[in-house]
């Protein structure tokens, strides 16, 4: 098992400094923080134009033996915070690094139902497809990260495929038994119908929270 663990909390923007204090002060070297959009489960509002939220997304990587007490740190640093404020999930930091189908141990997911992380890279300006196609399979809302691809100019050439410098990671927290559903539908999409339009991959999540009043 590897001896790292990576804890990722989504919470409103500008909310990060807790998140990260509380995550120093029970032991975390430090932490990044990215700045998302979250895209709400409520399809009335996504028609409305006002589904759509400024995230924050902590990631924070720690030893295994302290990711429990951080993790704890993290829920009770925010529990006076409005019900459903953001989640906190942890995953194994060896399993990020691999794309497809996941091997290793089996997590522990302390008393909660088993969850799964699907990420998906596309080209910019595609993320809410997925996120419409995701959402049909039964998956909730989603978070959507801007990125940009680092294949140098001549990649276009030598693999025959179009090099778009800018991406979107999408991320859906799903249950396991959504999860080849929420990935057929996201697979079937014509966005990703081109070789080099896209990847997706699942990493299994271990401890998971919604953080905020219960």
């Amino acid at each position: 098992m590897s001896s790292h663990k990576l804890i990722t909390a989504i919470v409103p923007h500008n909310r990060c400094n807790t998140i990260s204090d509380a995550a120093q002060k029970a032991g975390s070297w430090g932490g990044t923080v990215l700045t998302a959009r979250g895209i709400t489960s409520n399809k009335f509002l996504d028609f409305l134009g006002l589904g759509e939220t400024s995230l924050d997304v902590v990631m924070i990587l720690t030893e295994s033996e302290k990711c429990s007490g951080i993790f704890s740190a993290i829920i009770d640093s925010v529990s006076d915070e409005k019900k459903n404020f953001g989640i906190a999930y942890s995953t194994n930091a060896g399993q990020l690094l691999k794309v497809g189908n996941i091997t290793g141990d089996k997590p522990v997911m302390n008393g909660n139902k088993k969850q799964q992380l699907i990420t998906v890279i596309l080209n910019r300006g595609f993320a809410d497809d997925a996120m419409a196609a995701a959402r049909n399979a039964g998956a909730g809302g989603g978070t959507v990260l801007n990125a940009r691809g680092t294949a140098k100019e001549n990649d276009e050439k030598f693999f025959g495929v179009n090099i778009v410098p800018e991406k979107e990671m999408l991320q859906i927290v799903v249950p396991e038994e959504k999860k080849d559903a929420v990935l057929n539908a996201i697979r079937e999409l014509p966005c990703l119908s081109q070789p080099g339009s896209g990847i997706c991959f699942c990493s299994e999540i271990e401890d998971f929270s919604v953080l905020g009043k219960k």
